[in-house]
């Protein structure tokens, strides 16, 4: 202990012993993979309004209006001012700050001559201002800079996760009306073919166990028809909560056919770190972390401060001439013991740059694993699509030669109900797997960042 003290004592007048800076952890270093594993297209821009490469207008319509009304976003811009106004204010504690008083006082004492009254009146006007010396208030005001960059950047990310969100509500709900309407034509199918079937079992040509396999196929087909219009009143509602909307009875749509699929130009890994607004924002908070540890460590240094006042005295009676009182000084306040509050400071803002740090590190690497993901749907997604659309096309032809066989009396109708029901399965399997790619279109261009770029650095 005496040896600290003895350690210390030169350092005493210019303020405490500053604590070492500590660096952050090693295993927060990000090193971004030299390329991508799986085959992408040629870097380029990806556009801003990259939603419009689908071709779909009303989605381009929905995506707009959630952008300007969707609550998220807006709670987001609301955080942007605040973190203005917390820019404001360490800006304010920068400069100097000037104050009015004003005293009034009357009072009745007793002197050699008897009573006397006395009336004074001091207006004053008080100057103060706290210099920055050693950077402690620069660091507040760089680290409140970088918290509103951050807040900026988590509006536009907020705004990318919206419009991705509203594009797979969007062909959630285009791809459940193909289904539904998949799924009445199916229907009607299915009623022609049990209409025979009572007609051959009529007349005895069929037996009564293929006629219940018709009807409770039939029945089966038209069970799915209010489920499927469960799910499009809900995907309607999920999109209009998404655009800011009240539930309303109808939506206006497209058709899932007519949807495009657009290219997505790729990013290499290294170029991500600064066109995803989430990874900039995550810097951004870590660099704020870095200017309030500065700001710690800068507590423990002196802080120098200048004080003037002048005023007039006004004593018993305003038509006196009054007396001019002025003052002017300056004071140095040194810490030099404070019962371990100001290292315990220190360990703390050491510790959100390390957490700051180690989150940067963690959504950089989710950020990659989002683009691997990504781009592994979208081709193998597109793969699928081409093979289930080949099998639909043998499946109309096998049910149109069991239609044949079963009217000429070659084969029973269980086979042309099994041709029936694998083409019903396997048509709803396509308009799946192609929402799917949709879908991952959307998160390959999210996980790109969206044509955004980092117009936040301060």
């Amino acid at each position: 202990m005496k040896r600290r003290i003895i350690a210390c004592l030169p350092a005493l007048f210019a303020g405490a012993c500053v604590p070492a800076e500590r660096p952050a952890p090693p295993l927060a270093a990000v090193h971004p993979p030299e390329g991508w594993q799986e085959q992408a297209q040629p870097d380029g821009a990806i556009a801003t309004g990259w939603w419009k490469g689908f071709g779909d207008t009303a989605l381009d319509g929905y995506v707009d209006r959630a952008l300007a009304n969707n609550t998220d976003l807006l709670t987001a811009v609301a955080r942007i001012d605040e973190a203005r106004g917390n820019l404001a204010l360490a800006r304010a504690a920068l400069r100097p700050s000037v104050d009015a008083d004003a005293s009034i006082g009357r009072s009745r004492s007793l002197g050699d001559f008897g009573a006397a009254t006395s009336t004074a009146i001091q207006p004053e006007a008080t100057l103060s201002w706290q210099l920055d010396l050693f950077g402690r208030l620069r660091a507040q005001q760089r680290a409140a800079r970088f918290q509103l960059a951050a807040s900026q950047a988590d509006r536009d990310g907020t705004a990318l996760s919206v419009a991705s969100q509203v594009a797979q509500a969007y062909f959630t709900l285009v791809a459940l009306d193909t289904q539904l309407l998949v799924t009445r034509e199916t229907v009607q199918t299915h009623l022609v073919s049990l209409r025979l079937a009572q007609d051959q079992a009529r007349v005895g040509y069929s037996s009564q166990f293929e006629l219940t396999q018709a009807q409770s196929e039939y029945e089966s087909v038209v069970g799915q028809v209010p489920e499927l219009e469960r799910g499009i009143r809900n995907a309607e509602n999920a999109l209009t909560l998404l655009t800011g909307d009240p539930p309303t009875a109808a939506v206006s749509r497209g058709r899932l056919q007519d949807i495009k699929t657009p290219d997505v130009p790729s990013v290499l890994p290294s170029a991500l770190l600064t066109r995803r607004p989430d990874l900039v924002a995550a810097a951004l908070r870590l660099s704020a972390a870095d200017s309030s540890l500065a700001a710690q460590r800068a507590a423990f240094l002196p802080s120098v401060s200048l004080s003037g006042s002048v005023g007039q005295l006004f004593v018993n009676g305003l038509n006196y001439d009054p007396v001019t009182i002025w003052s002017i000084g300056g004071s140095i306040l040194a810490p030099i013991f404070e019962g371990g509050r100001l290292r315990a400071g220190v360990d703390v803002a050491t510790a959100q740059r390390d957490e700051a740090a180690l989150a940067y590190r963690g959504a950089a690497l989710t950020a990659f694993h989002d683009v691997e993901n990504a781009l592994t749907d979208v081709r193998r997604y597109g793969e699928q699509i081409v093979v289930v659309r080949r099998r639909r096309d043998i499946l109309l032809r096998s049910l149109a030669l069991a239609t044949d066989r079963y009217r000429g009396g070659y084969a029973s109708y269980l086979d042309q109900l099994d041709a029936q029901r694998n083409l019903y399965s396997t048509e709803l399997e396509a308009i799946g797997i192609r929402q799917s790619q949709l879908d991952a279109i959307v998160q390959l261009h999210a996980a790109f960042g969206g044509g955004w770029d980092d117009k936040h650095a301060p």
